[in-house]
């Protein structure tokens, strides 16, 4: 009713939406269920309305229609508590009311923001047997619900299944695919996009999903083809874009570049552009260049929050700065900003890796609440690089009540007790791992050649030039043992020989991937590898000789942190 529309756009605050309902109420008008689902809507949604007296007058209402139940499942699924959206779309089924595409379109929405895996599927059940499946927009809530909540084969299908596929099908997808660790995916479908779609062109949303699978894939040129195109269509005005093109270069170990946008900014920086900055920084090991920044942020007027803190902590924590990294830690407290357990943990491993494992411990002791898994790892693994048992032990001992099953716990303590020549205790240690089932986490590497993502397992084969990449890797393995090298076979466990220690050290996914880029690229390109572990040891010092004998930059981004290695040396300053 277009008189009650009038009214409802002239409200400002919420007594004036209780004055207009006591008006329709009194002039009988709020008996019409147009009218009642208008206000209902307008209550529920509205920035000055309130969901709660919207509920309570549906609530009160004998026999609510469609729309009335559409207009309180819509603000339920825009608010704190989106699955209370699914309960009532269950009790409107129950009241025999019929739904409609809207009401379906509400309620995906809301299973996404739930992360609701069992319901989405029930509810695009029924919109295939309500006869909504032709529904576009219908489709693309579907879709944005598989992918939200994981479902990435359900939301695959969705996808090949459109027979029109606007810009949001598209977005929903690539995003998911590269939220949910499938970021070669994602980039692949991005393309797709492009090549098949001459007269659609990628908005911010869709470049957001690109970046984010270039920055978790370590892929910089193809990160540096998306940044092209932003700059091309001026997307770069956009602030939550230009953030996460500084976080796709900084993750691809391309500081410059970062630091260039950074600076050349044209949006006004937000204070994530500015923690975006110091964390890339942070992961380099630049820890100088970070707190430099974070002064620098406070004078520009941005008041530092947790993130800030953690980003310089760990900038701190990177470059062996333990004073600083002490001082911000302590300032967190003077100036109010609380600390979760990410603080605690860089603190834990800042201390432990400069020796001072009781101060370590003390921190754990101190924390408001139960030390994480992560924490007792970061302990046990400073206690081991120290050969300090009884620390140890306290890690391990506490590792195993939480449940631990990871394999590097038990290798940690396992190669500290044989270093001590405690036998018995290996033996002990190896025992619990059978009895816990306890798996490797398999270790694997990317590496962007000629705009293609290669995946490398430990001594992989499934590269169709594996015998070539072996064959350099064998090169390589004899060239640099005439500087002098070593294979540092404690890295690995000590229940088998030297030669098959030096056998399993020599294909991990790393050297592979570096050996596929020598053969793959011209003399004097850099080497940018991407790697879901720790860096060993003995493959640092082979990418080091590396770089010194075939005269090659080599990017290693670990789990952690940047290695550039060049001429024989690493950023990591052998800190790490």
């Amino acid at each position: 009713m277009a008189y009650v529309d009038s009214l409802l756009s002239k409200c400002t605050s919420f007594s004036q939406l209780k004055q207009l309902q006591a008006h329709l109420i009194t002039t009988g008008i709020f008996q019409f269920y147009t009218s009642r689902s208008k206000f209902l809507d307008f209550c529920a949604i509205s920035p000055f309305g309130n969901l709660l007296y919207a509920a309570h007058i549906f609530r009160h209402i004998t026999s609510p229609c469609k729309n009335e139940y559409n207009a309180i499942i819509r603000g339920l699924a825009q608010s704190h508590k989106p699955i209370d959206a699914i309960t009532f779309y269950i009790s409107m089924a129950r009241d025999s009311c019929m739904p409609d595409a809207l009401t379906c379109s509400f309620t995906l929405k809301a299973c996404a923001r739930a992360l609701a895996r069992i319901e989405t599927p029930q509810i695009h059940a029924q919109v295939i047997r309500f006869g909504f499946s032709a529904d576009v927009l219908l489709r693309t809530t579907l879709l944005d619900a598989y992918s939200k909540c994981g479902d990435l084969r359900d939301a695959c299908k969705v996808f090949d299944e459109m027979c029109v596929r606007d810009i949001a099908s598209w977005n929903a997808l690539i995003a998911g695919l590269a939220q949910g660790n499938r970021p070669t995916e994602a980039l692949l479908l991005f393309k797709k996009m492009r090549e098949e779609n001459v007269n659609m062109e990628p908005n911010e949303v869709t470049v957001l999903g690109a970046l984010s699978a270039c920055s978790q894939l370590g892929a910089n040129k193809e990160g540096g083809r998306v940044h092209d195109y932003i700059k091309s269509k001026n997307l770069d005005g956009n602030v939550i874009v230009c953030n996460a093109v500084i976080d796709m270069y900084g993750k691809c170990g391309i500081l410059g570049r970062a630091y260039e946008v950074f600076n050349e900014m044209k949006c006004l920086r937000t204070r994530v552009t500015w923690n975006t900055m110091i964390m890339a920084l942070a992961m380099y090991g630049d820890g100088e260049q970070a707190l430099e920044l974070f002064e620098r942020m406070g004078r520009a007027g941005i008041e530092a929050d947790s993130v800030s803190y953690l980003a310089a902590i760990c900038a701190c924590n990177h470059a062996g700065m333990v004073e600083e990294g002490m001082k911000l830690f302590d300032a967190m407290d003077r100036y109010g900003v609380s600390k979760n357990v990410k603080h605690y943990g860089s603190m834990v491993d800042l201390l432990g890796r400069a020796g001072r494992l009781d101060e370590a411990y003390k921190i754990v002791q101190s924390m408001p609440t139960v030390p994480d898994a992560v924490l007792w790892q970061t302990l046990l693994g400073a206690s081991k690089t120290y050969g300090n048992v009884e620390m140890a032990e306290i890690a391990s001992k506490k590792l195993v009540e939480m449940g631990s099953d990871h394999c590097g716990d038990f290798v940690l303590l396992s190669n500290l007790y044989a270093a001590q020549g405690r036998w018995h205790d290996v033996r002990r240690v190896r025992e619990a791992m059978k009895g816990q089932d306890v798996k490797k986490v398999p270790g694997f590497s990317y590496i962007e050649v000629g705009g293609t993502i290669y995946k490398f397992m430990n001594g992989d084969k499934n590269n169709p030039k594996w015998e070539e990449i072996y064959w350099k890797l064998d090169e390589v393995l004899l060239r640099i043992r005439e500087y002098g090298y070593v294979a540092e076979t404690n890295y690995v466990f000590h229940d088998i020989g030297t030669e098959e220690k030096e056998n399993a050290l020599c294909y991990h996914s790393e050297k592979l991937a570096v050996s596929f880029g020598l053969i793959s690229t011209p003399d004097g390109t850099c080497i940018s590898v991407n790697k879901n572990l720790r860096i060993c040891g003995d493959c640092h010092v082979v990418i080091k000789l590396i770089s010194k004998i075939y005269k090659r930059e080599i990017i290693v981004r670990d789990r952690t942190r940047f290695h550039r290695f060049k001429d024989g040396t690493c950023s990591c300053k052998e800190y790490w």
